[in-house]
């Protein structure tokens, strides 16, 4: 398996400053690494340093794509002969709410998803949830007062928020209710090939459930202890694209040797 990362865009021979400690790592473990010009990718052009070699295996390791710039990843990929590690579905099931919240409903909040423009209030008048926590299909507001509100009315001002500070709503709006999550206990855990992987200590349950359900080769699970000491789901996401959050680069990297 080879690991793939973007350089730094002043430097081609040298990896994104945000993904050096990591590409580090990787080197001292023993992983075969390459990097790419995300610009030019994002221009339509791929190429890699070193090359990857013909039916080698590559794990991306970067910025956020959506599902489309991934598969046009994963395409330009298999042009030069190379296979993606994770594919364009297992890709978009991690990656968008609405995909993985189906198989995982009774571990995560409850969750409604409806188009951007939606009348929030009409569309959730039956609701007499605690609160709302809004987001897209990917990301939550963490400025201007965040995602949080008290009501189906306010859902709109937050959506507003969003497209001005982040340019897009991808796919939609996923209005999740409030639960009450006990501060500082949000841990990130990591599935690679099945197996789930913590930064440090044992994987509660919870983890291993989604490791069994999840049918994608990588993906990160974050959970968090609410308030009657119940362990619920927070968030999944695309491992190649999830940050390590409290994962320390060797860690990361041991686990990365060990699908290699």
């Amino acid at each position: 398996m080879r690991l793939l990362y973007p350089s730094d865009p002043l430097d081609s021979k040298l990896p994104d400053e945000s993904y050096k400690e990591e590409f580090d790592a990787a080197l001292a473990a023993g992983i075969s690494t390459s990097l790419f010009s995300f610009e030019d990718f994002e221009s339509g052009i791929l190429k890699i340093r070193p090359e990857a070699q013909q039916g080698e295996i590559v794990l991306y390791r970067g910025w956020m794509l959506t599902p489309e710039l991934y598969e046009r990843l994963s395409s330009a990929l298999h042009s030069k002969g190379v296979l993606a590690f994770t594919s364009p579905v297992q890709y978009k099931l991690c990656h968008h709410l609405p995909e993985w919240y189906p198989h995982l409903t009774d571990l995560t909040s409850e969750t409604i998803v409806l188009k951007s423009d939606a009348n929030f209030e009409e569309e959730l008048a039956h609701l007499k949830w605690p609160g709302y926590f809004i987001k897209d299909y990917v990301k939550s507001l963490n400025t201007a007062g965040g995602s949080l509100v008290d009501t189906p009315n306010q859902i709109g001002a937050v959506v507003q928020l969003m497209q001005k500070y982040r340019g897009q709503i991808e796919g939609g709006v996923c209005v999740r209710k409030r639960e009450n999550y006990i501060e500082g206990t949000e841990r990130r855990y990591f599935v690679l090939n099945g197996k789930p992987y913590a930064a440090a200590g044992n994987v509660p349950e919870i983890v291993n459930v989604c490791a069994r359900i999840v049918r994608s080769p990588f993906f990160s699970v974050d959970v968090v202890l609410r308030s009657d000491n119940v362990i619920r789901v927070v968030e999944l996401g695309d491992g190649q694209v999830s940050d390590r959050k409290e994962w320390e680069a060797e860690r990361f990297a041991q686990m990365l040797r060990a699908a290699g």
